[in-house]
């Protein structure tokens, strides 16, 4: 039991890490430059940031709910 706290501890941060990279990654094919005001460097990039995370962990609360679930279903049948 304990070992499988370990186990989804880390399947948990991966994902987040993981999504997060993605969003990040996805992100870069906006341009918000346009939208943002000029000489704002470290505040745009710092909304690339906060955007990504938060992008990143939704997705990923989604996939580990999902993956959650779905262990959880045999459980119907006893």
């Amino acid at each position: 039991m304990i070992n499988d706290f370990g186990q989804i501890a880390l399947v948990s941060i991966l994902s987040h890490l993981v999504f997060i990279a993605i969003s990040w990654w996805a992100l870069q094919a906006i341009n918000l430059e346009k939208m943002l005001r000029p000489n704002r460097i470290f505040q745009a990039r710092l909304l690339y940031i906060l955007l990504a995370i938060f992008i990143g962990s939704s997705v990923s609360n989604f996939f580990l709910d999902y993956l959650q679930w779905s262990r959880q279903l045999p459980l119907i049948l006893q």
